[in-house]
């Protein structure tokens, strides 16, 4: 984090800047399980299952990595 960002905006937006399909500019809650995959071991986006990683989890972790000025954060 730099010396010119105050953490209450970093606690905020997280780099998030909004949600390009709706623009939503607080990460939304992505309560599915399951998303939809192009064909087996080939998901959408990167998105397979709920438990494995989703769109929420990985706002969380990128506010956890850019709170902590490290490579990466994990939730």
């Amino acid at each position: 984090m730099s010396t010119d960002t105050h953490i209450e905006t970093v606690l905020i937006h997280g780099g998030f800047d909004h949600d390009t399909q709706t623009g939503a500019v607080n990460v939304p809650i992505y309560q599915t399980s399951t998303y939809k995959q192009h064909s087996l071991n080939s998901p959408t986006n990167g998105w397979e299952y709920s438990r494995t990683g989703n769109p929420t989890r990985a706002a969380l972790e990128n506010t956890i990595k850019v709170l902590e000025g490290g490579e990466a954060g994990f939730a």
